[in-house]
């Protein structure tokens, strides 16, 4: 087993040679097969579509807290879906909540957060040069962009963007003729939809090949930082489901444009019965729900991989329970595929098939307690050191308690049935998986920001940024528990004329005010991270006193990483504050032998084994001297 780490190590340090090359602009910036590059770029366009997913989000705010506004000063940006009375067109309305939606889930916390990351982290983190394939993960970014591209060009078409919810049910999505947004919107949408599908299938493959095939020498499963296990299995996840929402997709192109039937039957419009028959609805989501439940971890996982090395790295605490953390994420991996359909307990399904989704769905709830258990005993007693990206993760661990503890209630098929499609399933989604997941981007971004530009963040910014998203979250989300619970419900224009929905509006607009500071907050980030990526202080080789492999990379790698050979790990990633340390903190490439005061009796035994590695790597090295 050694003798093959060793050889496999070797490999290793010979391709870096291959990696030494002199790029133009073209090759550098755009058409690169750097991974960190690739990550940079997954992360600018992610931060791009969260501006335009937020602003989405404000363009439906105002019309749900301020009902009677005169929108008229909109216009020249809007055009005409300000209608002639300067309200907000309802078809438009709709489209908004669509796009918004989709923009988030796909391309800001699918994209944004795993491509950024995943990339960027995995060859760093694991110890190799590059990815397995870098041709792969080029085009993985390039058909991300293409299907950015088609997405931005839906916003402008005449009949407007897709407009069938993000979730695009038939058959609303399926009857072209139904809605303006059913038209040309609706197919852009599935086309790029398709484009993004391709991206996250070409970046999983490579992202599971890369950690399985090139970790160095040393770098067993288990010494793996907590992040590559949650990239890991994000990417199996991601694998698994993603095709099926493909498979979805394609159907309902076919009964959009082909005269298919597979979701479609008795279907009534104006009078006029459609030839459509043998077909169903419900058959859509099952199919979309079998990725969109997934999809819910997919955007999870990576932001919990993030916060357990943030939380580790600023407590300057050991993880607690390490391989109890990687047991309830291959937990989570495993029950995310057996719970879709808690989305449909109002479908009809039989209700003995709703409990038993229902029982599965309250299952999951334990590895995700383990989680938040394990954070918590972490932050117990360290010495906390409340970076930005520490309040973040903090931020997050908040997030994913409050909005999980709500799961529970939608969890169960009995209250969902009152619950379902009102702003209680609103706030529960986007504290739990939503804000959450956005708070692990943010917290990624402001951690490894030194490793990925070589300048620190200003850090009074940040602090000044997570206040105000933090406090503003919650002032958006909380109050919609109570509207929801009073069964306020999701996606309606117009609520001014119920008397039982009236009666909130100064909660609405509480939260439409609450949403516009909390976005225009994002606005201190957009500076603080464009303005620090060239005029920020420069960052020292490890700002963050970090155990990982990337801190043992120059400030600024070159594409290889390492400019000789690639270190080898001794030890598991959360060596902090040992007992008889010398530092409170150890990195992974510090071997046993040169740590006898801290080392445990079992890790005694590992300094032999280490000796005898050494001795056959330096012969190794002299058989490679000989042949050349």
């Amino acid at each position: 087993m050694a003798t093959a780490s060793v050889a496999n190590h070797d490999v290793h340090a010979h391709d870096h040679h291959d990696h030494e090359h002199h790029d133009n602009f073209i090759t550098k910036y755009i058409f690169t097969q750097d991974h960190k590059m690739i990550g940079k770029q997954f992360l600018v366009t992610g931060i791009f579509w969260a501006i335009i997913g937020g602003f989405l989000s404000i363009l439906f705010r105002l019309q749900l807290g301020f009902p009677e506004m005169n929108l008229e000063w909109l216009r020249p940006l809007l055009g005409g879906w300000i209608t002639e009375t300067g309200a907000l067109d309802p078809t438009f309305y709709l489209a908004l909540v669509t796009m918004h939606g989709t923009i988030m889930v796909f391309f800001v916390l699918t994209a944004g957060l795993s491509g950024t990351f995943s990339n960027f982290l995995i060859p760093l983190q694991i110890g190799a040069r590059d990815m397995a394939s870098g041709f792969m993960n080029m085009l993985s970014y390039w058909f991300f962009f293409l299907s950015s591209v088609i997405m931005f060009i839906s916003l402008f078409i005449k009949t407007g963007p897709a407009g069938g919810g993000w979730v695009v049910y038939p058959p609303l999505s399926a009857l072209e003729q139904a809605i303006p947004g059913s038209g040309l919107g609706m197919t852009l949408w599935l086309i790029a939809m398709t484009f993004f599908i391709a991206s996250s299938l070409l970046g999983g493959i490579n992202y599971i090949t890369t950690v399985i095939n090139l970790r160095t020498k040393g770098m067993s499963f288990s010494r793996l930082p907590l992040t590559i296990w949650a990239f890991f299995l994000t990417a199996v996840i991601g694998l698994l489901s993603f095709p099926v929402l493909f498979a979805a997709a394609l159907l309902l192109v076919f009964d959009r444009s082909f005269g298919t039937s597979f979701y479609l039957s008795d279907i009534y419009i104006g009078g006029e019965a459609l030839p459509n028959t043998g077909g169903s609805p419900v058959l859509y989501q099952h199919l979309f729900w079998f990725l969109g439940h997934p999809e819910v971890y997919i955007v999870l996982l990576p932001a919990l991989g993030i916060t357990s090395e943030v939380i580790a790295t600023n407590s300057r605490k050991p993880i607690f329970g390490y391989k109890a953390m990687i047991i309830s994420m291959l937990g989570i991996t495993i029950l995310s595929f057996i719970v879709w359909a808690h989305h449909m307990f109002v479908s009809g399904m039989n209700p003995f098939l709703g409990s038993i989704f229902m029982f599965l769905t309250l299952i999951i709830a334990v590895p995700s307690a383990v989680k938040v258990f394990n954070y918590l005993t972490t932050l117990w007693r360290g010495n906390l050191i409340f970076t930005p990206a520490m309040l973040f993760s903090i931020g997050l661990v908040s997030f994913f308690i409050s909005g999980g503890l709500t799961g529970i209630f939608l969890g169960n098929s009995a209250i969902d049935i009152q619950l379902h499609d009102t702003y209680f399933v609103v706030a529960h989604f986007h504290l739990v998986m939503g804000s959450a997941s956005f708070f692990g981007l943010l917290a990624g971004v402001y951690h490894w920001f030194p490793k990925m530009f070589g300048r620190m963040m200003d850090a009074r910014l940040g602090y000044v940024h997570f206040w105000l998203t933090f406090v503003g979250v919650y002032m958006v989300f909380f109050p919609m528990h109570y509207i929801g619970i009073a069964g306020f419900p999701r996606r309606y224009y117009s609520w001014t004329n119920f008397e039982f929905t009236n009666m909130y509006t100064d909660l609405n607009m509480f939260v439409s005010v609450a949403a516009i500071i909390t976005f225009a907050a994002q606005f201190i980030f957009l500076f603080n991270f464009f303005y620090s990526m060239y005029r920020g202080r420069k960052a020292t080789l490890n700002p963050w006193r970090s155990t990982t492999l990337e801190w043992t990379t120059p400030i600024n790698p070159g594409h290889g990483n390492w400019p000789g050979e690639i270190p080898t790990v001794y030890r598991w990633p959360y060596d902090y504050s040992k007992p008889g340390a010398v530092e409170d903190f150890i990195p992974q490439t510090v071997p046993y032998s040169q740590t006898p005061e801290s080392n445990l009796p079992h890790e005694q035994e590992l300094v032999k084994l280490e000796e005898e590695i050494m001795k056959e790597e330096s012969e190794v090295l002299v058989a490679n001297e000989n042949k050349h």
